[in-house]
């Protein structure tokens, strides 16, 4: 009876598969650190319209927000590309992974499809958001305010908010768990804590935006 290589249709990963993984690691990190870095920017408004102009001002200055607002949108897509050789686009693959996250109940599996969905919508609504902002120099108070005011980019950023912090939550996490800076026995406190983090960022997002659509803009 002829024996069947079960491996002889697995391709083994190659020296540019490394490295792509290793660059796609690089820039979801640095996605993350920007992410939270400009919600906390944005929060400034918390502590006064001053406060925030004053920031804005000074990166546009400084030509951080010129130069940075598109390499940005450059830096997502290149994550987006790389990300994207491993997210099952045919309904085929879609099904498989499905009914395999079902039979398995693992929850990093079902962190990965979060992200996964979470993916495509930051790429189209941040898409939208950057080319809005980068559109309109100078960044002021006011001109945000009238932006969630206007009616819908609120709903943009309702949804665009959570799908952000959920997707660079998890993100961050599994850089952690891929590339081992978190041991298996340390998983269960890090994602709790990393569920804290995520719902911190979700709720200073939301009163964030509360701040602008009930500021006065006179």
């Amino acid at each position: 009876m002829a024996v069947v290589d079960s491996t002889m249709h697995v391709e083994k990963p190659g020296r540019a598969a490394a490295y792509m993984d290793w660059l796609q690691m690089l820039t979801g990190a640095g996605l993350v650190l920007f992410m939270w870095s400009h919600l906390v920017l944005v929060s400034s408004i918390l502590l006064g319209r001053g406060v925030m102009d004053a920031l804005a001002w000074f990166f546009e200055y400084t030509y951080m927000a010129q130069v940075g607002g598109p390499l940005i949108a450059l830096v997502m897509l290149v994550h987006f590309v790389l990300a994207a050789r491993k997210i099952p686009f045919r309904m085929r693959e879609q099904k498989a992974i499905w009914k395999h996250s079902r039979a398995m109940r693992h929850t990093d599996t079902w962190l990965w499809l979060v992200q996964v969905v979470t993916a495509m919508v930051v790429l189209i609504l941040g898409s939208i958001h950057l080319w809005v902002v980068l559109t309109d120099f100078p960044i002021t108070s006011i001109k945000s305010a009238a932006r969630v005011q206007g009616g819908w980019l609120m709903a943009l950023y309702l949804v665009l908010l959570p799908a952000v912090e959920l997707h660079v939550g998890i993100g961050f996490y599994r850089i952690g768990v891929k590339w081992g800076f978190i041991r298996s026995d340390r998983r269960g406190i890090l994602k709790k804590r990393e569920n804290i983090v995520t719902l911190c960022f979700i709720a200073i997002g939301f009163i964030t935006l509360l701040r602008f659509y009930f500021m006065d803009l006179f």
